[in-house]
């Protein structure tokens, strides 16, 4: 009986601990994050019109439109660096409490339309957009709904951030072996997942603009963020 009670918790101990080493891995998630300034930006803007009719608003939009886009042009930005983004034709109502004779509320009554044509614009100099923006707003551009900031090309960055993901992967791996008392083998997966954002960070330096007789937008480009998430898996084996 002696034998057995000791047999009994020996066997049941091997059974735990040599599985974890003869299929045992790690997965390990590292982050690595590059920041840069944009060097291109994306300008979303339009002109919305007015008109007691349709073809009025149309026509009135249309000549604001044809100025902006000029306007533009003018400034640089080349015809395949503009896009139109949206245009529409909607009708302005008037509601009223009156009722008819069966004490039904009156439907509302058309009064006139609004006509707006929106287009996005790529500015590749940033040491322009200000005074794009001033000029476009200056001939008739009545809404702007947005401006990205980006990098042309960020490939490089992304390279970088994938470097600084796997070292911090690593890092955490060989910390965790050690604690562990073992040892990194082999890789046997790595995948990434890449993210990008642009929080609100300052930039050293403020775009110049190249005509001082134009009262330029004041434009902060800040920095963007290009990060890569990775994830490694590493068989571990028993110190040699």
């Amino acid at each position: 009986m002696r034998l057995l009670t000791a047999f009994i918790p020996l066997t049941f101990a091997m059974a735990l601990v040599s599985p974890a080493f003869a299929a045992g891995s790690m997965q390990i998630t590292g982050h690595g994050e590059i920041m840069a300034a944009p060097d291109t930006a994306y300008v979303t803007s339009g002109v919305t019109s007015q008109g007691t009719t349709a073809k009025e608003a149309l026509d009135a939009n249309t000549k604001d439109m044809t100025a902006l886009i000029a306007t533009l042009k003018a400034a640089g930005i080349e015809s395949v660096d503009i896009q139109t983004s949206g245009f529409s034709v909607n009708p302005n109502y008037v509601y009223t409490d009156q009722k008819d004779a069966n004490g039904y509320q009156l439907p509302p009554k058309i009064v006139g339309y609004t006509v707006t044509n929106g287009v996005t614009v790529h500015v590749r100099d940033l040491t322009k957009l200000g005074a794009v923006l001033d000029q476009a707003v200056t001939v008739g551009a009545n809404t702007i709904s947005g401006i990205n900031f980006a990098v042309e090309d960020p490939t490089e960055l992304y390279n970088e951030a994938r470097k600084a993901a796997f070292a911090d992967a690593k890092s955490k791996a060989d910390l965790y072996a050690q604690a562990a008392g073992v040892e990194l083998a082999s890789l046997s997966l790595i995948s990434e997942q890449q993210g990008y954002n642009a929080p609100p960070m300052p930039y050293a330096a403020k775009a110049e603009f190249a005509s001082r007789d134009v009262a330029a937008v004041p434009v902060e480009v800040g920095q963007l963020t290009f990060s890569i998430d990775v994830n490694v898996n590493w068989d571990l084996e028993q110190p040699r």
